[in-house]
């Protein structure tokens, strides 16, 4: 299961080289777990095929649009929850420490409540 959040974490996160060239390993990781349905791996197959084969500029212009220009595509959960409260604030600190206290420690450019930081501490847990 741990492998299977890591995966989706993956195909979550911004595109770069390194994420391109894991999409063969992140695909076959969701259909050998087999957490996520036979029907939801194929589903994902086009895009795993497309992350790692199209031009990476284009790949990151598709995923500023879609996660960063749609709000209600937002990836950060927080958002969906709070909007732009103070609650939202104090939910992050509240989570931070939950990471925290089971060892993880976010770099300074990760949000708390990013849904692939998400994913990949519960691969932890």
């Amino acid at each position: 299961m741990a492998n299977t959040y890591r995966a989706l974490a993956v195909l979550l996160s911004y595109p770069t080289a390194e994420t391109a060239a894991l999409m063969p390993a992140v695909l076959q990781t969701l259909a050998d777990e087999k957490i996520v349905s036979r029907k939801v791996v194929r589903d994902l197959t086009p895009l795993t095929f497309e992350l790692s084969r199209d031009d990476l500029y284009e790949a990151q212009s598709r995923y500023v649009d879609l996660f960063d220009r749609t709000r209600s595509l937002s990836l950060q959960l927080y958002e969906h929850v709070h909007g732009e409260s103070r609650d939202r604030g104090q939910a992050m600190v509240e989570l931070l420490k939950l990471y925290s206290a089971h060892g993880l420690e976010l770099t300074a450019k990760e949000l708390p409540d990013h849904l692939p930081v998400f994913l990949e501490f519960l691969s932890t847990q």
